[in-house]
């Protein structure tokens, strides 16, 4: 009885061992598969609309990852968001805002619905980023939590907190969502450099 017991829990552990390790290369296999290049810029940060993208950033002087990782933290590059705040497309624009930015741009064509078009809100949203670069001595903590928060706030706080020029403390900004906006930005930027930076174009505009 006790050699069959014995016999068993060897058994067992044998099984229990190819358990585990069957386990480990599944993981180990999403891991690399999960990890690929081809993977995250298929399924986690893909790069539609590039071309235009570029085209403006290019123009506006603005990085062109930055900018993807704007429309990415937006919207994910779904043109036909709106938020709860009324905010509008890739870029997530205001309608006051754009109607502003048509303005400088001597847009005669905007309209509401207009700015439902990417090609459009991207120009104006690009535009727009580099404005608030302007305004914040190419500052992009502080350009992206205007982007977030709104400039007169930005403002506000660099002129109750003493704010030196070159100002990166994230956790400084007073609204948790503008610290939590600006950072996965940043984080965001990063991940498009180096997935598309110097690299062969990945999917183009739709």
């Amino acid at each position: 009885m006790e050699r069959v017991q014995k016999a068993r829990r060897r058994t067992g552990r044998k099984y229990l061992y190819i358990l585990v390790s069957s386990l480990a290369c599944l993981a180990f296999a999403i891991y690399m598969v999960w990890s690929s290049e081809s993977f995250q810029r298929q399924y986690l940060y893909p790069f539609p609309y590039r071309d235009t993208v570029e085209e403006y950033a290019d123009r506006y002087h603005v990085d062109p990852y930055l900018a993807a990782a704007v429309i990415k933290t937006e919207s994910k590059f779904q043109d036909g968001v709106h938020s709860h705040r009324g905010a509008i497309g890739l870029m997530q624009l205001m309608p006051d805002t754009a109607e502003w930015i048509a303005g400088q741009l001597d847009d005669n064509a905007y309209s509401i619905d207009a700015i439902h078009e990417p090609e459009r809100n991207i120009r104006y949203g690009i535009w727009y980023l580099r404005s608030l670069q302007r305004e914040f001595d190419g500052n992009d903590v502080l350009a992206l939590a205007a982007y977030n928060a709104g400039r007169g706030n930005v403002q506000a706080w660099i002129r109750e907190n003493g704010w030196p020029a070159d100002f990166h403390d994230i956790d400084a900004i007073p609204y948790q969502e503008t610290r939590e906006y600006v950072r996965k930005v940043l984080m965001t930027e990063r991940k498009y450099r180096e997935l598309y930076a110097g690299g062969q174009k990945a999917e183009k505009d739709q």
